[in-house]
């Protein structure tokens, strides 16, 4: 008899809780997402809101670990790299989930490793791992207008685009989260 491995997986979105289904804060959005189709109960602790369960992702049983930072995204770092410590081995089962300006409205883009591009939330994450940057980003793109910056990733999702990350947009996720498990069996 084989004993199988249930790859671990630990899930962050990133965003701001005061601010939520803001642009900025699409990944903890996508995160609540996932919680709701897959029935993970998310429950508030010291450090954030996570929820925990074993999982079917595609065709792959996955310890799926959802977590959101209670703190704000520029200095969610600590609370993210405690929840790693306390859920899994190694970074490489480590997803998080961000908004990306530089990628088009509804597209997913998936790397392990790299640089922050910028990001803060990216930034802090990689500081309080001690610039372990081995996990992987997946860059939700909410696009660009001619506005400034700041004030855009803080507007609000448009039903259309909730509409898509409740559905089209999470098959990617998934199917992405299912690929990554499937390199930790």
């Amino acid at each position: 008899m084989v004993a199988v491995t249930i790859p671990k997986i630990l899930v962050v979105g990133l965003g701001n809780l005061p601010f939520p289904y803001t642009r900025h804060s699409i990944g903890q959005f996508i995160v609540d997402s996932l919680a709701s189709r897959l029935g993970i109960h998310m429950s508030s602790e010291r450090n954030g809101i996570s929820g925990q369960g074993n999982v079917l992702v595609g065709e792959t049983l996955v310890s799926l670990t959802l977590f959101k930072s209670k703190s704000l995204m520029n200095i969610s770092g600590p609370s993210i790299a405690a929840t790693m410590r306390k859920t899994i081995q190694s970074p490489t089962s480590m997803i998080v989930i961000s908004d990306s300006l530089s990628h088009k409205v509804e597209t997913l883009q998936v790397r392990l490793g790299g640089s922050a591009n910028g990001h803060n939330g990216l930034k802090s994450i990689i500081s309080s791992l001690g610039n372990d940057m081995n996990f992987y980003r997946f860059r939700v793109g909410i696009g660009r207008d001619e506005t400034d910056a700041a004030m855009y990733v803080m507007r609000k999702l448009s039903s259309h685009e909730q509409q898509f990350w409740n559905d089209r947009g999470l098959d990617l996720v998934l199917a992405e989260i299912e690929k990554v498990a499937r390199k930790r069996q």
